[in-house]
């Protein structure tokens, strides 16, 4: 991209769970750049509570095994907490670049939020859906694993309606482009097969 951690202005987490928080840490304290994540999930980054009621979802052995391999060699396992952090609301339009506008989708975390950035036809929607489970290797738009409160995370994806973005970017799985909708009723209607299929 041509650049350099000296262009790096602030750090933005979509929600506060250690596969996301990364070397959030490391760069605040060795290059004083601010870490900003959702009100909600402040003291987990901190690492002041832990998540709790994280559920997997269908395990199949192969994949879950790939990203505990994954995890354990890329230190997951070891991510410190973050000492400072800036915490949002929802709806705030952030001082950073592209300013991205917060919409707060909780149910994968408490504090799990959407940014979205008109300007670049973009939302980052970290883990309020994914595109790949890393539990069982699924393809395409579904409530992320590891989400404290499935069925609430399914709801708050009806806060989306009316965005729109040509670029999706997940924290798991490939990016989607075939609109927030269109995902957003993928979700759904995995949700519903699964609910039936119980």
């Amino acid at each position: 991209m041509g650049r350099s951690l000296e262009d790096v202005r602030s750090v933005v987490l979509t929600h506060a769970h250690t596969d996301h928080i990364g070397f959030a840490e490391r760069i605040r304290r060795e290059r004083g750049v601010p870490i900003r994540v959702h009100e909600a999930d402040a003291a987990l980054a901190r690492g002041e509570v832990k998540s709790s009621g994280q559920q997997s979802g269908p395990i199949s052995l192969g994949p879950i095994l790939v990203f505990t391999w994954w995890a354990l060699r890329n230190g997951m396992l070891r991510i410190p907490p973050i000492q400072e952090v800036i915490a949002f609301g929802d709806g705030a339009t952030l001082d950073v670049p592209g300013s991205p506008r917060v919409i707060a989708l909780p149910g994968h975390s408490p504090g799990s939020a959407a940014l979205h950035v008109p300007q670049f036809d973009t939302l980052f929607i970290g883990d309020g859906f994914g595109t790949k489970a890393v539990t069982n290797g699924a393809v395409g738009p579904r409530i992320a694993p590891y989400s404290s409160d499935p069925a609430q995370a399914l709801e708050s994806l009806g806060r989306l309606e009316g965005i729109e973005a040509g670029l999706i970017l997940p924290g798991h799985g490939e990016p989607w482009t075939s609109g927030v909708a269109a995902a957003v009723a993928e979700v759904r209607a995995r949700a519903t097969v699964a609910a039936l299929a119980k």
